[in-house]
This record gives structure tokens, sequence and C-alpha cells, in this order.
């Protein structure tokens, strides 16, 4: 295993097995592309480290994951097509790349993505709006307005900082119903049982939306790529290599 310079050097993978890959993976938020070693482990495979996470550079600008999607098809166009593998926030990206570089793509497999929201999402409090108001107008100080994020916040925004912050604020955001509507590659997605993170309901729902995708649920999983999980993830890849 060696890491392995793409796009040149913008993007840094782990490569697994021979050079050129069949499968590349792409990692969820706040992970590295290390995650996909041990299940990958045995093919000819890169692991992306996104920008912005492990030793990858962090962008220069507030990027959506069509940003990410483009860099990704430019790093693998050299050798595509390939099976594309996304977790979590790395399978929205890989969505953005299926649809509109369907000839980089021979395969999908896809877990953990949060790709339909299945609630509305509420307004923040109003404790929380006349904060950023009195922010904004120099009431309240920064730090005090930071104090009051990090209090609303999950544990990955508090986590990140500075553009990546402002990234994952924007990519949170975003609508992949077109895109889902657009994928044609064959798809197989496999969900936690008990994710929360992208609920399996959510899951299924966005399965029923990109045309024959098969659909497994692991019993007992959640979110992170446990071994169980991850080894439901290696037969959806092995299929899709097949």
């Amino acid at each position: 295993m060696a890491v392995h310079a793409l796009a040149d050097g913008r993007v840094l993978a782990e490569r697994i097995g021979e050079f050129p890959p069949r499968v590349v993976a792409l990692h969820g938020w706040g992970r590295t592309g290390t995650d996909f070693v041990p299940i990958l482990k045995g093919l000819d495979a890169l692991a992306i480290h996104l920008p912005g996470f492990g030793p990858t550079a962090v962008p220069d600008s507030v990027w959506g994951t069509e940003d990410y999607a483009e860099l990704v098809a430019d790093a693998i166009s050299p050798f595509a097509p390939v099976v594309l593998v996304g977790h979590s926030f790395g399978g929205r990206i890989a969505v953005r790349l299926a649809a509109r570089h369907p000839e980089l793509v021979s395969g999908l497999v896809l877990t953990g993505a949060p790709l339909v929201r299945v609630a509305p999402t509420g307004k923040p409090k109003l404790s929380y709006r006349l904060a950023k108001w009195a922010n904004r107008v120099g009431v309240l100080s920064d730090s005090a307005m930071e104090a009051r994020r990090r209090k609303a916040g999950s544990s990955d925004y508090n986590a990140a900082q500075g553009v990546m912050r402002d990234i994952m604020v924007k990519t949170v955001n975003e609508n992949y119903d077109e895109d889902l509507a657009r994928v044609a590659t064959p798809t197989w997605m496999v969900w936690g049982e008990n994710d929360t993170a992208a609920p399996t309901a959510a899951g299924k729902i966005a399965s029923e939306r990109i045309r024959g995708a098969r659909w497994t649920v692991v019993p007992g999983e959640a979110h992170l790529l446990t071994p169980a999980l991850g080894a439901a993830v290696r037969t959806a890849t092995e299929e899709a290599l097949s």
C-alpha cells in the first residue's frame, strides 16, 4: 500500500493492489481514505483522501459536492471506467459524478449516503436567530456567537474549521433529486439497519429513485464502516466488478 497522487497532485489516495485501479472509494465527512483500506484489501483500488481531509489540501473556496465530483472525475479519467464506492459524504459526491460523467463509472456502490430528506428541516430556535442578528449588528461578540454555534451544532460541525465548516453547511443543504433520476450506472446500495446519520428509510427512498438499484440492509449496523457493514460493501463491490 502506498500514497498515490492524482490530478497533478491535487488529490492524494491510498493505493491498494496494483495500478491502474478497478475500484475508487470516497470516504465520509471527517474521515479519510484509510477507512476503505481493510474493505478493499486484495483488489486493485484507490481510496481517495478528499480535499480538506487527511493529507489532501483544503479547497481555497467554498465547494459543493459538484466541485468535489468534478475534481474526482478529473483524477480518475486517465484510467476510468471504475467501480465507484461512496460512504456518506463520499456517496453524495459519487452520485453527482455518476449522473454527470457516466462514462467514467462502470458500477456504483453507496452506503450511508444522505441523499433524500424524509422530513423538512425546521428553522433554528428564535433565541439562536436573535443571537445571529445581534452578532451581525455588533451587539454580540464573535466569541459568544461561536459558543452558541457550538452548542447548537453537530459534532461534525463543531469539528470543522474555516472554509471546511462553510463547505459542510453548503453541502448538507443540497438537493440530489435530479442526479438520482439521471444515474443509469448499475448501482448497489448497502445500509446499516440502525443508521441515523443517513436514515435507512431515506436510503430506501433514494434507492427507488435510481433505476434498477439493488437495496441491502445489514441488520444491527449503523452509519460507520464497521467490519460487518464493510463486509457487505465489499460483497457489493465484488458484484459490481463481475
